[in-house]
């Protein structure tokens, strides 16, 4: 995680906030979640997979290389097929989520491990009180980070709090080799599209090229979103708080 300066920056000018985001689905549809993937990611990019002679099953495509201004522009298939992914995580009963803070702290008085950690503990407990209220329990599956060994102590910490524990979740979380896992692929394009949109909801003079995240995808990205929220300092405090959806049935186990 690189800090954020300005956009006109020539050194930190990636993003205006850092999260965690992706989705929450109920396990006895993750199988089929991740076989609908597959066969979207062949659709959409059959000229990629042909040109790396790899099984689809073991490449992927990252949201960043993906889901750019110029692809959503040029290519009408990429803007469905987000949106086919999108519908299909509705149909079968996910949410997606997210926990993001706005970058506020000069590069010589960030600390992105410390960053990443406090988002992760924030994270883990909005899960859980989403998923305690379906009186359900749930993983948690990473992409790989270098700062592993720290992110789990974190996520066991949180988990076993004396005040605050996070009782509906199992374990903690486990991370993954993303190229070998539809479900994780998945998360990352959804992370990288709701990225997008809080970059432009919080920065729009600076972010105005991602506008179309905010114009396409904004309206179903809102009502898919549960206990999801961006943490901007202002004075201290909280200043924008997105809405919280409470599930209106209980579901099984989330992943």
């Amino acid at each position: 995680m690189r800090p954020y300066v300005a956009r006109r920056d020539r050194r930190y000018n990636q993003s205006p906030v850092f999260g965690l985001a992706g989705y929450v689905i109920p396990h006895s549809e993750a199988r089929n979640f991740a076989t609908f993937f597959l066969q979207l990611k062949r659709q959409m990019l059959a000229a990629d997979l042909a040109k790396v002679q790899k099984h689809p099953a073991t490449w992927e495509k990252k949201g960043k290389d993906l889901i750019t201004t110029g692809n959503m522009k040029k290519y009408p298939h990429v803007r469905e097929g987000i949106s086919r992914l999108l519908r299909e995580l509705d149909r079968r009963g996910g949410k997606i989520f997210w926990y993001g803070r706005q970058k506020y702290l000069q590069p010589e008085e960030s600390n992105s491990s410390g960053l990443y950690t406090t988002v992760l503990a924030h994270a883990i407990r909005q899960l859980d009180s989403y998923v305690q209220a379906q009186r359900s329990q749930f993983m948690i599956i990473l992409d790989q980070h270098s700062d592993r060994l720290k992110l789990i102590e974190t996520s066991a910490k949180t988990m076993f709090s004396p005040d605050t524990p996070a009782r509906a979740l199992i374990e903690p979380p486990f991370q993954v080799e993303s190229h070998l896992y539809q479900t994780i692929q998945a998360a990352d394009w959804i992370a990288t599209l709701v990225g997008r949109q809080q970059a432009h909801k919080v920065a729009p003079d600076e972010f105005r090229d991602w506008e179309w995240a905010s114009e396409m995808f904004g309206p179903r990205i809102s009502a898919m979103a549960t206990h999801s929220k961006m943490w901007i300092p202002r004075g201290g405090k909280i200043q924008e708080e997105l809405p919280i959806s409470l599930p209106k049935k209980a579901r099984p186990a989330a992943e």
